[in-house]
């Protein structure tokens, strides 16, 4: 057995590794066509975000068993192809929920009380003390889109200072939403009754641009919409008509549909407050994730143990 390691990782991956003995190499930042020139010498890959598992690097493997995703979304996986080929595809749902969870609340607060433009103003020493009036979450109402792991861990958060949790997942269970103080209600009312909108649902065909001009113009002009979810679930050039021409009041982005984001046309937008894909950017997370996905993709090839797949061989 053998595994290869495609993408920057804790140290931790390689202790987990040698631990289970399994010979394993690591060889990051390979073009696409090395990546294909090589993959099918190895049992399992373990991976991040950069290494794009797209239909031209999968078809044709005979070799490969199993893709280990460190994180939780596998949109650079081709699922299709991957379970076509009998490769199953793991990822790691719960090693970056808080990191990910504490970062959208951090952003709800930095654009509710200004966080991100007092201080460089304070550092030039404007003392613009009057310009940076606040609004307070207590008894405002966040509207969760994406109720697994991370909406969830989100919910709990914002919940415990007083705001109002609504949500349009279909999935959210009777018993999640009692314990959370949740209310169930539509993708219209939840856009609608938002004083802050977080996003944390998978990208797909249906959540693709789903906040568009239509949408961003259905939202409070005082609402703040928070995605560190997924890159494309939100029309960048829709969104910079809307902070610009006062639809809505800010917002604060994680994702990119193409990263590392370089040039974005919502760059220079005053309302927007932009960070480099942090949400799992943690000290502990890193370990977390490094740790499970070894420990899955391990003991898959060695025990047929599957945890935390998203594609069935079946």
């Amino acid at each position: 057995m053998k595994i290869l390691v495609s993408d920057k990782m804790s140290n931790k991956v390689e202790d987990v590794l040698k631990a289970k003995g399994v010979d394993y190499e690591i060889k990051t930042g390979m073009t696409p066509e090395e990546l294909k020139g090589c993959i099918d010498q190895y049992d399992g890959i373990l991976i991040r975000s950069a290494t794009k598992l797209k239909a031209e690097i999968l078809d044709g493997c005979k070799n490969l068993k199993v893709v280990g995703r460190a994180g939780v979304g596998v949109d650079n996986v081709d699922l299709d192809v991957a379970t076509k080929h009998k490769i199953l595809v793991m990822n790691t749902p719960l090693g970056n929920m808080e990191a990910t969870a504490e970062l959208s609340v951090g952003l709800v607060f930095s654009l509710m009380r200004h966080i991100h433009h007092a201080n460089p103003s304070t550092h030039q020493g404007k003392w613009e003390k009057s310009k940076f009036m606040g609004t307070e979450l207590k008894g405002k109402t966040v509207g969760i889109i994406g109720f697994g792991n991370i909406g969830q861990r989100v919910a709990e958060m914002l919940g415990a200072i007083g705001m109002n949790v609504i949500t349009n997942s279909s999935s959210a269970s009777a018993e999640d939403l009692d314990r959370l103080r949740a209310t169930k209600v539509s993708l219209d009312q939840l856009i609608a009754q938002s004083d802050v909108i977080s996003l944390h649902t998978k990208l797909s065909d249906d959540t693709r641009d789903m906040f568009n001009s239509k949408t961003l113009k259905a939202m409070k002009n005082s609402a703040i919409l928070i995605n560190c979810a997924r890159g494309g679930l939100i029309h960048e050039a829709d969104l910079k008509s809307a902070l610009e021409s006062g639809e809505i009041a800010g917002v604060a982005i994680d994702v990119y549909p193409t990263e590392p984001a370089k040039e974005n046309v919502l760059f220079g937008v005053e309302n927007a407050l932009l960070t480099p894909h942090l949400g799992a950017s943690s000290k502990e997370a890193q370990i977390n994730v490094a740790v499970d996905v070894a420990t899955q993709v391990a003991d898959y090839l060695l025990n047929g143990t599957i945890i935390n797949n998203v594609n069935s061989l079946d």
